[in-house]
């Protein structure tokens, strides 16, 4: 009988690419039931991995995002030389490669990309129509298995810490996630934002308002429009957001990675799409109501409007999100 395989997924590096990744991990748990699956990727993943159940050890990538970084690969991948029998490498470019490379792991598997014949010796083909499909395009590396959504795990106790602490109500509030790490193409506008925050807490609703510190000046916007919103924003590590998220009664998000998290703890979400497109990265959960006004420029992909109009995010307007928003919690489509 063979041995269980020793895997190193080399992973992604956006928050939203992580989470979508499980459905990667679930399929090679599913495919080697006794493996041991590590994930190499920078330190800020770390928190998304430890919730995820398939991994074994999550294994630090100190390169910052660019960085070749020849050498400390080549010495970083003879460390692991006999240590793993299989690797799986998701990022797209040749440098994400070369550890496995040199660890002379003897079953490289990945998509040619940038042309990394030799690197790999187990290219798959990608199709022009699955590229953007992430989560897909994620799963199918696995050569198996049956597709299945992320689902990250709660710290009850560190949940109800934040409860404490920030005056907050399981399935009381509503989580609105306006950053959008990618650029602002893809952010609805602030005063969108505070409108839909003004309706929901006029019926009721408690609201958070979670991110970054990078989204601290458009938190603040909203805060000014909307008084009464508790502006997390830059206040919570990714593990609290996690658990913050896990116990919101809706969350409303931009094509974001916290819209991903939000998806994979099983809170319904509302997602708006501006310069992305739903149909490629949706929220991985039937719990969803996407909104897009899929205008004859949109998608474009870009990080800024290269109209100047940003009119997919500008013409949206807040009752088109509050009518998805009511949809969605008058059924109930939580995950079981």
């Amino acid at each position: 009988m063979a041995e269980d395989p020793t895997i190193l997924v080399i992973g992604p590096r956006w928050v939203g690419d992580m989470v979508m990744a499980q459905c990667l991990f679930s399929a090679l748990r599913q495919r080697f039931p006794g493996a041991a699956i590590d994930v190499m990727a920078p330190q800020f993943t770390a928190p998304l991995v430890r919730r995820m159940p398939e991994i074994h050890k999550f294994v630090d990538d100190p390169l910052p995002r660019g960085r070749i970084g020849f050498g400390r690969r080549r010495s970083a991948g003879r460390l692991m030389r006999g240590v793993y029998s299989h690797a799986y490498v998701m990022q797209g470019n040749w440098k994400s490669a070369l550890i496995p490379y040199f660890a002379e792991i003897p079953l490289r598997t990945g998509y040619l990309k940038e042309l990394r014949y030799g690197l790999l010796n187990n290219i798959l083909p990608l199709e022009k129509a699955d590229k953007r499909k992430t989560a897909q395009m994620y799963f199918a590396l696995a050569g198996g298995g049956t597709f299945q959504n992320p689902r990250l795990s709660v710290n009850p106790d560190n949940q109800n810490r934040l409860f404490a602490e920030h005056g907050l109500k399981r399935n009381t509030y509503v989580a609105l996630m306006p950053g959008a790490e990618f650029g602002p193409a893809k952010r609805w506008p602030p005063a969108r934002y505070a409108d839909f925050a003004q309706k929901m807490m006029g019926d009721g609703a408690g609201i958070v308002l979670l991110g970054s510190a990078k989204d601290k000046p458009v938190a603040a916007e909203i805060a000014k429009l909307a008084p009464g919103v508790v502006d997390l924003t830059g206040r919570t590590s990714l593990e609290d957001a996690i658990d913050i998220l896990a116990g919101a009664r809706l969350a409303v998000s931009n094509d974001s990675g916290l819209m991903h998290v939000a998806a994979a703890v099983g809170t319904p979400v509302l997602a708006v799409y501006g310069s992305t497109s739903p149909h490629n990265t949706p929220p991985l959960t039937d719990a969803s109501e996407l909104v897009w006004l899929g205008l004859d420029c949109s998608p474009c992909h870009k990080r800024e409007c290269p109209l100047g109009h940003l009119d997919c995010m500008n013409r949206l307007d807040a009752s088109r999100v509050l009518a998805a928003a009511d949809r969605l919690l008058q059924t109930d489509r939580r995950p079981e």
